[in-house]
């Protein structure tokens, strides 16, 4: 997560910096291996497999073949050509812990998932969160999608959220990108509660 629920309000116009570019990941593996590959040699990682399969061991070659296949397994925003930041977005039943969650529930199984964001700590506090949300969106509709949702923390309560547990983005990031609440989840991170939000998509074109 790259900012404070202090600075959730920042506007469109703000947002829409010169320069920020959001595509898909398709096609383009080194980006995504720059904003969340693992670059100490042994070291594990996430690599963006914890909701995918937590199993797999060969996570680099998961994610790069991923990486090679529509619909691709997200979205990548570039700063003025450098990858920025990441944000994962690929259907519902594509992600096997989310299948199989007791936490979350599965209204529409045919939806798309948002569920991490990651931004590299230079090209935080610009909002970059919201470009990837608004750009998964549109990645989303490209590909047939009609539903998309998210799993994001509360941010009713004051207080910074912690960039541990703002991964999964804030409930007020995913209102300002035309979501809604659909229903308080039992699942928590950094003792906040998630929501399932959803947002229903016309056709692309």
């Amino acid at each position: 997560m790259d900012e404070q629920t202090s600075h959730e309000q920042t506007s469109h116009e703000q947002i829409g910096t010169a320069g920020v570019e959001v595509v898909s990941a398709v096609g383009r593996y080194d980006g995504f291996y720059e904003v969340v590959g693992v670059k100490k040699p042994g070291g594990r990682g996430c690599w963006c497999m914890s909701y995918r399969d937590s199993s797999v061991t060969d996570r680099a070659g998961y994610m790069q073949r991923e990486c090679a296949t529509e619909p691709g397994p997200g979205v990548l925003a570039y700063v003025d050509g450098e990858p920025a930041g990441w944000c994962s977005v690929a259907p519902r039943a594509s992600y096997r812990r989310l299948m199989r969650s007791r936490t979350i529930p599965v209204p529409d199984p045919d939806a798309w998932s948002v569920v991490c964001f990651v931004v590299r700590p230079r090209f935080r506090r610009r909002g970059l969160m919201h470009a990837l949300l608004a750009g998964a969106v549109e990645h989303a509709r490209a590909h047939g999608a009609r539903v998309v949702e998210g799993y994001p923390i509360s941010s009713d309560e004051p207080g910074r959220v912690d960039i541990i547990s703002g991964y999964v983005g804030t409930v007020a990031l995913f209102e300002r990108a035309g979501f809604e609440r659909v229903l308080e989840t039992t699942a928590h991170s950094g003792g906040r509660v998630r929501w399932l939000v959803q947002r229903r998509l016309e056709p692309a074109g």
